[in-house]
C-alpha cells in the first residue's frame, strides 16, 4: 500500500515541478521540452544501424576539450572555439557597420527621389540575389587578400535588406505629414530628423534586423572557403577535412546560439529606441 502511495505520488510531483518552472520561467519550459525532444531523437536517430552522424552524447565525448577550454591559443589558426567565434564577430561588426550607414543613406537618397529609384532599382535587385558565396571569387579576384575579401562579402551581402527595407519606409511616410511639414515651412534638416527617420525608423530596423542574420551566414560561408584564417567557418572547413565530424556539429550549435543572440540583441535594440506607438 505505502509503496503504491509512493509511485502515485511521483508524477503529481513532477507536474507540481513543472507547474513551478513554468509560473517562474515561463519562457523557458517550451523551448527546454521541445530541445530535449529534439536532442533524445537526435540520439535514437544515432543509435539506428548505418548511421553516419555521432549522436550528441558522442559529439560532446569527442569535443569536451573544445568545450571546457574555450580560450586556449597555440597560435596561428589554433586557436579555441571562443577565439575563432570572436574573429568571425569582429569580421561581421565591422562590415555590418559599414553596411548600415550605406544601406541607410542610399534608401534615403532613393526614397526621396523617383529618378534616382527608377534609375537604380532593377541593378539593386539583379545584386541582392546573387547568393554570398558567388561573391567570393570575384572579391578574391579584386582584392587579392582573404581578410578584405571575406569583409566585402559580408558587407555586400547584408547591405540589400538595409536599403531597400529603407527606401521603403521614406516612401510610406503618411501624406499628413509631409502636408505639415510644408505648413510648417520646415527646413530640409528639421524635414529629415523629425519626420523622415522617425517615421522610417521601424523599416530601417526591419532591415536591420535581417542583415545582421544575413552577416553571420556570409562569413561563415567566405570563411569556408577561405583558407588560413581564424574564424568559426575555416575551424569547419578545417574539422570536415579532418573527419571531425563532432567538431563540425558543436561549431554548427555555436554558430546557431550566436545567431540567436544576434538577433536577440538587435530586437532589444528595437525595442529600446522606437516608440511605443511604432512596436
Amino acid at each position: 500500500m505505502t509503496l503504491a502511495q509512493k509511485r502515485a505520488a511521483s508524477p503529481k510531483f513532477d507536474n507540481s515541478f513543472i507547474s513551478y518552472l513554468q509560473k517562474k520561467f515561463p519562457e523557458f519550459v517550451p523551448p527546454a521540452i521541445a530541445i530535449a525532444i529534439f536532442l533524445a531523437l537526435w540520439q535514437l536517430f544515432a543509435w539506428t544501424p548505418g548511421a553516419t552522424l555521432p549522436g550528441p552524447i558522442q559529439v560532446i565525448q569527442d569535443t569536451w576539450i573544445l568545450i571546457l577550454y574555450p580560450f586556449y591559443d597555440k597560435g596561428g589558426i589554433d586557436k579555441g572555439l571562443f577565439w575563432q567565434i570572436l574573429a568571425s564577430l569582429q569580421r561581421v561588426a565591422i562590415s555590418y557597420t559599414l553596411a548600415a550607414f550605406v544601406g541607410i543613406a542610399l534608401g534615403v537618397l532613393i526614397g526621396v527621389n523617383q529618378t534616382m529609384s527608377k534609375a537604380l532599382d532593377p541593378l539593386f535587385q539583379l545584386l541582392r540575389t546573387v547568393p554570398p558565396l558567388a561573391w567570393v571569387p570575384i572579391s578574391l579576384a579584386a582584392l587579392r587578400q582573404n581578410e578584405p575579401a571575406a569583409l566585402f562579402v559580408i558587407f555586400i551581402t547584408s547591405l540589400w535588406p538595409i536599403l531597400i527595407n529603407t527606401a521603403v519606409g521614406v516612401t510610406q511616410i503618411p501624406q499628413d505629414y509631409n502636408n505639415v511639414a510644408k505648413v510648417l515651412q520646415l527646413s530640409k534638416k528639421e524635414y529629415f530628423f523629425n519626420i523622415l527617420i522617425p517615421s522610417a525608423l521601424p523599416y530601417i530596423f526591419t532591415g536591420l534586423r535581417i542583415a545582421i542574420g544575413l552577416a553571420w551566414l556570409a562569413i561563415i560561408a567566405a570563411e569556408i572557403v577561405m583558407s588560413g584564417i581564424v574564424g568559426i567557418g575555416f575551424f569547419i572547413w578545417d574539422a570536415y577535412q579532418n573527419n571531425n565530424v563532432s567538431e563540425v556539429i558543436l561549431a554548427l550549435v555555436y554558430i546557431g546560439v550566436v545567431g540567436l543572440i544576434l538577433d536577440k540583441l538587435m530586437a532589444a535594440l528595437q525595442n529600446w529606441i522606437l516608440p511605443t506607438e511604432q512596436k
